[in-house]
């Protein structure tokens, strides 16, 4: 999960911001342990992961402000043991388990090595679902190249992007592309 933002547009640490009764991160750690065995949470640099739950991984970007595509790099480095990822945003409350299962089970179906929801004309790339290996590459050579956008993985994998009638059917609601940047956006 990448948390390493900084927070800007909520104006405070929006990850520990209280949202149905605990902070609003613990809510995408426990829609993602509900469909991984092991959630590896990036931090920035000297971030302290005090008040995450327990079991979860913490590592840290490698330098500050390298954006998300940095955070990605350092998460799948703590998972490459794993055959496959799930990836979301710490600021994602509302992420369903459902969906999650079915990109995995669509990655695990159609060959290719990334995949993501469609969203109007394009496919959005959190949460995103992805081979380790093949994007743990191809995640190494877009920061060698400058690039720093999660959109830039889909591009550079071959990626299978489920249809909105489809994922809507599994989260009529479309929690689970909410994602939270000002106080704003917590959903009520």
């Amino acid at each position: 999960m990448l948390a390493g933002g900084r927070s800007e547009r909520f104006g405070a640490d929006k990850l520990v911001a209280p949202y149905r009764g605990s902070p609003l991160v613990h809510h995408a750690i426990g829609h993602l342990s509900a469909v991984c065995d092991d959630v590896v949470v990036v931090l920035a640099p000297g971030r302290e992961g005090t008040g995450l739950p327990p079991g979860v991984r913490i590592v840290h970007d490698s330098s500050e402000g390298d954006g998300p595509l940095a955070g990605l790099h350092a998460g799948m480095m703590a998972a490459i043991r794993s055959e496959r990822v799930v990836v979301a945003g710490g600021d994602m409350p509302e992420l369903s388990a459902p969906v999650l299962t079915e990109m995995l089970k669509v990655l695990d179906e159609s060959g290719a090595d990334a995949v993501a929801l469609r969203d109007g004309d394009r496919p959005r790339p959190l949460p995103m679902a992805l081979r380790t290996w093949p994007a743990a590459d191809a995640v190494h050579t877009l920061l060698h190249a400058g690039r720093r956008r999660l959109r830039d993985v889909l591009d550079a994998l071959p990626t299978a992007v489920i249809d909105e009638a489809t994922w809507t059917s599994l989260d009529p609601d479309r929690g689970t592309l909410v994602d939270v940047d000002t106080p704003e956006d917590l959903p009520s």
